[in-house]
This record gives structure tokens, C-alpha cells and sequence, in this order.
């Protein structure tokens, strides 16, 4: 009883960003989710202005079309057996010899149960830049790579 008092109270505090999942279709049940940073969740409506003949104190907007910015994900530099490598290197190094395999992904947004408490779903999402952080013999940090993803289109589930 007290464990869903604590859930339901849970569900009402605004949650925190640091406990998040991703999830890759192609993963096949290997776990390739440890990122350090997800960014560029982004939706903007595009408008054209319009002014009408006459009309000098405003202009209008009148909605054009719905655009989304690119998928980050920044993560430390992963094995070469890693679904999300080899994917990767599938788009930047065949020289386009294969078709670019476009995939799903999900982002979760978790609670201290680790239960998704916001979700969001990426389709046709496919790497369009694979970038390492640079290194520095003066700093003790991991290296990061960073891979961006274009997509079609965004869905928040809940």
C-alpha cells in the first residue's frame, strides 16, 4: 500500500532529467541505451507572414508547416559491436553502397521506480552526423561521441 501511495505522489512531482532511457528497434535485445545527454527534443510551428494592403499596425502569421530540429545523443565512446556503431557506420562508411536503414527510437523520461513517467517516439530516424568530442591530455574525462539523428516526425505518448 505504501509502495503506490509513494508511486501516485511520484506521478504528481515534476520530473527529473537525469534518469531517461533510449530505445533502439535494432538493438535486438542488446541493451545500447547509456547516454549521457539527449537534446534537440523540438517542435516549431513555421509561419509565413502576411500583410494585408491597408493594414500598417501588424502583420499576420498564418501557419505554414511543422518542422523538427535533429536528435542528439552524447554518450562515451562504445564498443565496435555496439548496434548503434554499427549502424552508424553502415550510413558514413559503405559510401551509400546499402540503402540508409531508417529505424524508430523512443526516448523515456523515467521516476526513482524506473517506470516512464513521459515518452517520446522518433520515426524514420537514421544518423546524420557522428562526431568525437576532442581530446585533451589535460583533462581526465571520458571520451564522448556525439550522433545526430534527422527524423520525419515526433509523437509525445504521454
Amino acid at each position: 500500500m505504501e509502495s503506490l501511495a509513494a508511486l501516485a505522489q511520484s506521478l504528481k512531482t515534476p520530473p527529473t532529467a537525469f534518469f531517461f532511457q533510449v530505445s533502439f528497434v535494432s538493438s535486438l535485445g542488446q541493451m545500447d541505451t547509456s547516454f549521457q545527454e539527449v537534446s534537440g527534443i523540438t517542435t516549431k510551428l513555421e509561419t509565413d507572414t502576411y500583410n494585408e494592403g491597408g493594414e500598417n499596425r501588424f502583420a499576420y502569421k498564418l501557419p505554414k508547416g511543422i518542422t523538427h530540429s535533429n536528435l542528439v545523443l552524447k554518450r562515451g565512446i562504445d564498443m565496435i559491436n555496439s548496434p548503434l556503431v554499427i549502424w552508424c557506420k553502415s550510413v558514413f562508411e559503405l559510401d551509400f553502397s546499402v540503402s540508409i536503414q531508417t529505424q524508430p527510437l523512443a526516448v523515456y523520461l523515467m521516476n526513482e521506480y524506473n517506470i516512464p513517467i513521459r515518452a517520446w517516439t522518433f520515426f524514420n530516424a537514421f544518423p546524420v552526423s557522428w562526431e568525437v568530442d576532442p581530446f585533451n591530455s589535460t583533462k581526465n574525462e571520458l571520451a564522448i561521441e556525439k550522433i545526430e539523428l534527422s527524423y520525419d516526425y515526433s509523437m509525445r505518448l504521454f
